[in-house]
């Protein structure tokens, strides 16, 4: 039965929490209770030893699932940059069977739009959000399919700017974090709780050689937590996917569109921005 005035998720929240809270509960105070016949029968009582290993089994899944996770968003930002510099790159190609009338503007339109995302759009996505400079050009994109409605190109040309554009929403979508900042706090809280088990754990003799793996451990287990944010921020940090396929792509048709129209013809300026005036 949902309880008046709360949402399932929250109706879950609290159930998970008053569970777990009866159950601690119900176990301190039952070993209370039971304590004299216990130390009676002499039954082995818990140590910190006996936390170590299941803390270390949750801490390494927890932290494989999710590098998991944040590696899978990433290859998504990853296949959609490819997949929209090889769109930009076939709409080109199309545009080159348009109406005489549209053709230089729509390869116009198609060149400053892979310069605008590779100049503006791709440092804007660090910070996890599109930048507006590639919208003026598909926008005129899409001004100049309207006047050719009766084109048999004109099908086409529609289906690749469609593609193009999901390609760009997914790459946009993909450059904010998989992971929630919650998530990232919880699992920086259980390493550091397990790492402070372990040190209590250390034998009272020889101790150098135990540190020495405990510090290494430490050492690989903020590691993977450093990867983890740095995976799940694609194009940002160390390990970031650069503009390397629409660069290649743009500098492909730029050099096309000069060769079919001249030198100095783009409406646009080497980073995508409108020049003040059409050439």
């Amino acid at each position: 039965m949902i309880i008046a005035g709360l949402t399932p998720r929250q109706v879950f929240v609290i159930i998970t929490i008053v569970v777990a809270a009866l159950a601690l509960i119900a176990g301190v105070v039952g070993h209370w209770v039971l304590r004299s016949r216990l130390e009676a029968e002499d039954t082995p009582s818990l140590t910190v030893r006996d936390f170590v290993l299941p803390l270390q089994t949750l801490t390494v899944f927890v932290l494989a699932f999710v590098l998991v996770t944040a590696s899978s968003s990433n290859g998504k930002a990853d296949q959609a940059a490819r997949d929209e510099a090889g769109v930009v790159d076939h709409l080109y190609e199309v545009a080159e069977y348009a109406p005489a009338a549209q053709r230089r503007r729509l390869q116009g339109d198609v060149v400053c739009y892979a310069r605008a995302v590779r100049a503006h759009e791709w440092p804007a996505m660090a910070d996890g959000h599109g930048a507006k400079q590639p919208n003026v050009w598909s926008t005129d994109l899409r001004t100049g399919l309207k006047q050719m409605q009766d084109s048999a190109v004109f099908g086409m040309l529609v289906s690749s700017d469609r593609d193009r554009s999901d390609a760009r929403q997914t790459r946009i979508a993909e450059s904010t974090p998989a992971i929630p900042s919650a998530v990232y706090w919880l699992m920086l809280a259980a390493l550091a709780f397990l790492i402070v088990t372990l040190a209590l754990c250390l034998p009272r003799k020889n101790t150098g050689l135990v540190t020495a793996g405990l510090v290494v451990l430490t050492a690989l287990l903020t590691s993977v937590l450093l990867v983890i944010r740095d995976v799940e921020r694609p194009f940002s940090g160390v390990i970031t996917i650069p503009a390397t396929a629409m660069a290649a792509v743009e500098a492909d048709i730029s050099e096309d569109f000069a060769a079919a129209y001249g030198p100095d013809r783009l409406p646009c300026t080497g980073d995508g921005a409108p020049k003040d005036t059409a050439a």
